[in-house]
């Protein structure tokens, strides 16, 4: 984890631009700790998977999702696995949108297209400047499915959800689970709701949605990933992915067309 990405949200302004793309790799536990920017910021990943976290909210962002983060708005920044963040500083005295809270967007294949060709530096100003107008334009709200969820603080419960975070396809159930860190099914039950106001059951279904992205995201076979995350079945991996998202995976990565 890094301090943050504001440096070049303020060098922006120096550029003399209205919309400057940096690109950041980002190996797999990389994130850029909480920060806020003078600019706007559209945050998308180029490959892999983002986590971006403001103070009310979380978004798993795939290549086919980006995220719009008002200026003053805190938030930290988070790879999923070996990723490539673009991010787009857009100044917010040239920009038509008054989106106060962080709103997911769908990166389009023209929208994507035109965030590297705003990376180019010698890009002729005039151009540059119609381009900067239809980024803007492009920008269309979408639902996005937050994967991310809390841990647990009782003990127990906290020790069994480490272990679920670090192993998403091991099956035990909570009565197993007893058995091994000394409390009853009971007990880690209501440790999990009260700790994450989540039920068990949905926490590790969520807790395996977010580990399937990765493999998702780069283009792995569902059921390849619904085996590695602990499904038994495609099917059921689907039906958990449409209950989350509201759509199949094959829809919610779909390229950009």
């Amino acid at each position: 984890m890094v301090s943050g990405d504001g440096q070049y949200a303020a060098e922006s302004c120096d550029l003399g631009h209205d919309v400057v793309v940096v690109t950041f790799p980002m190996p797999a536990g990389f994130g850029f700790d909480w920060h806020t920017h003078p600019d706007h910021q559209l945050a998308w990943a180029a490959s892999g998977v983002l986590t971006v976290r403001s103070e009310e909210s979380a978004w798993v962002l795939p290549p086919t999702r980006a995220l719009w983060i008002p200026e003053g708005v805190r938030h930290e920044t988070l790879s999923e696995g070996t990723a490539t963040m673009r991010a787009c500083y857009v100044k917010p005295e040239a920009c038509s949108i008054s989106w106060t809270e962080c709103t997911p967007v769908t990166a389009s294949a023209l929208l994507t297209e035109l965030i590297a060709y705003l990376a180019d530096p010698n890009l002729d100003p005039a151009k540059r400047s119609h381009a900067e107008v239809m980024l803007v334009d492009l920008l269309e709200p979408v639902e996005v499915a937050a994967f991310d969820v809390r841990m647990p603080t009782d003990d127990r419960a906290h020790e069994v959800a480490v272990a679920i975070t670090t192993s998403p396809a091991d099956r035990r159930t909570l009565s197993e689970w007893g058995h091994e860190v000394g409390a009853s099914s009971r007990t880690l039950a209501r440790g999990f709701l009260d700790g994450t106001g989540l039920p068990f059951g949905r926490w590790r279904s969520l807790v395996r949605l977010r580990a399937a992205m990765v493999g998702l995201a780069q283009g792995d076979a569902v059921a390849n990933v619904a085996s590695q995350v602990g499904y038994e079945s495609t099917s059921a991996f689907v039906a958990a992915f449409r209950r989350e998202t509201g759509v199949t995976p094959a829809t919610y990565f779909r390229d950009r067309r």
